[in-house]
């Protein structure tokens, strides 16, 4: 894979990805669990969850938007829009 390539957007994917990160189980990164309030992320796995991300997909993510994306659900349609522009 070339490194203007990125893999399609899978939501199942995403959550695995994510949970991997943050080190949680895959049941407790339900679609709505907030980030910060239910999963105790902190302001470093945040920055490595967007560096994983950007790396992935191929993106640039700015730090307005990373404020909004609290859950999985906010992630995946952040993301979405941002591999649909490519």
């Amino acid at each position: 894979m070339s490194e203007t390539t990125s893999p399609d957007l899978d939501f199942e994917d995403l959550r695995h990805t994510i949970a991997d990160i943050l080190d949680v189980e895959i049941d407790e990164l339900t679609d709505d669990a907030h980030f910060v309030e239910t999963l105790g992320v902190d302001s470093l796995m945040a920055l490595e969850v967007m560096v994983v991300l950007e790396r992935k997909y191929g993106v640039k993510l700015q730090e307005d938007e990373l404020k909004e994306v609290t859950t999985l659900k906010k992630a995946y349609g952040l993301l979405g829009e941002k591999v649909g522009k490519q």
